[in-house]
């Protein structure tokens, strides 16, 4: 391994950066429902959506022009760890405000989701200025990334911190620990060139052109409806599971009492199946392998309508399986496709408009859509048919997918290759 010192610390930094997530991402909807909160569970997540529109478009700003990028990953840190902390600390009161607790989760995720782009500018750089080659050397870097979420999943489920706020506090303190690490990572210059660059060109504006193209229209525009199923199950899957415990016939299953430990297998999938999207886009194209995912989105799902705890268990650890293929297929795939396809000049802010179209706009309307319909469909009713409405449910988010599919396969038409 080339550079063993310097891949070494990227790992911790990559480690920590997803674990600080993991730590509350799958598991905050138990909480929330026991909270009180079961009925705003959508704008918790929604709200990371939201602040992903702008901020990280901001910061990556003052990281061009001003602070170097890991002195500014180290302070969103330290900034996002003290809110965490703090909104963990204020869940554990006995009735504690819906207001007080999500300003203070929103002001957290205000800072930390525009580190996920720093902490990549940062490893880059570092690759870079050592001679290493980041198309062959950041993947396995950043699989351990999502080694550290599964890793805090499995605290947060083994320490019995899902159904309390203290999940948060983990999340908190280990943002502040990788706030105080970034400070000793690989300086990164500040470019005097971006100073040129108008607002609208480093917040990713100019991109909007290529919707011009009929092509790239269409695919944005599949994609933004494709990042409406991004959040749903982060946000649902844990509670849905966990329900079963009123069931007697599955209360005392692994998996109604351990159902980050089950959700788990899904990051597991995800980290194989980015071993497939090479091969996968060249034997098949972009539309076949797009497609692929929307299918694994179908059952996705569909098995969690079907299954449960008990003799169902299979088809939750499959749909955990599938989501590789639907996470991976869809966000890493589109992201080489929208580089392929756009000039060089505009690359960065062309990544940009897909993270808005995607992780922002769609994920937020996700978010609230799913909202609504949970909300209609389960909490609204009295505890012994929740279950049954929990199905209904995730059969209405099968069918959106499955109608996304067809709809992408008639209208999108894949660039012949010359």
């Amino acid at each position: 391994m080339k550079n063993p010192i310097l891949t070494s610390r990227l790992i911790g930094m990559n480690f920590l950066e997803f674990a600080v997530w993991g730590a509350y991402l799958t598991s905050m909807g138990t909480y929330l429902a026991g909270a009180g909160f079961a009925e705003h569970i959508w704008l918790f997540y929604a709200i990371q959506g939201v602040v992903s529109i702008f901020m990280p478009g901001i910061m990556g700003i003052v990281a061009d022009r001003w602070v170097p990028a890991q002195r500014l990953l180290g302070f969103c840190h330290l900034m996002a760890g003290a809110l965490m902390v703090a909104a963990g600390f204020y869940g554990l009161q006995s009735a504690p405000a819906f207001g007080g607790l999500f300003a203070l989760y929103t002001l957290s995720v205000a800072f930390y989701m525009p580190t996920l782009a720093l902490s990549n500018a940062v490893a880059f750089n570092a690759l870079n200025m050592a001679g290493m080659d980041t198309v062959r050397d950041f993947p396995p870097i950043r699989v351990f990334g999502t080694v550290g979420f599964i890793c805090t999943m499995w605290v947060v489920d083994l320490c019995g911190f899902q159904p309390t706020s203290y999940q948060f506090v983990v999340s908190g303190g280990l943002s502040l620990l990788l706030g105080l690490y970034a400070q000793t990572l690989p300086a990164c210059p500040v470019s005097s060139a971006t100073a040129s660059r108008s607002f609208a060109e480093s917040m990713g504006f100019d991109a909007f052109r290529l919707l011009r193209e009929r092509r790239m229209a269409l695919f944005f525009l599949f994609s933004m409806l494709l990042g409406v199923s991004l959040q749903i199950t982060n946000g649902y899957a844990n509670p849905f599971i966990t329900s079963f415990q009123s069931v007697t016939a599955y209360a005392d299953t692994f998996g109604a009492q351990h159902a980050n430990i089950l959700i788990s297998l899904s990051q597991v999938s995800e980290t194989c199946c980015i071993l497939l999207i090479p091969f996968c886009l060249k034997r098949f194209g972009i539309k076949r392998v797009m497609m692929l995912a929307m299918l694994a989105w179908v059952l996705r799902f569909g098995l969690f309508g079907l299954g449960n705890p008990g003799d169902g268990v299979w088809m939750f650890v499959l749909s955990c399986i599938v989501y590789g293929v639907a996470f991976d297929f869809f966000n890493i795939s589109g992201a080489l496709f929208v580089d392929e396809n756009t000039d060089r000049g505009i690359r960065s802010s062309a990544q940009g408009l897909f993270m808005i179209m995607t992780n922002g706009l769609g994920a937020s309307l996700g978010t609230w859509a799913a909202g609504q319909i949970i909300n209609h469909y389960v909490y609204t009713q009295p505890e012994a048919m929740q279950i049954a409405g929990w199905r209904t449910a995730w059969f209405i988010f099968a069918a959106y997918a499955l109608v996304v599919l067809v709809l992408f396969a008639l209208f999108f038409r894949e660039k012949r290759a010359k």
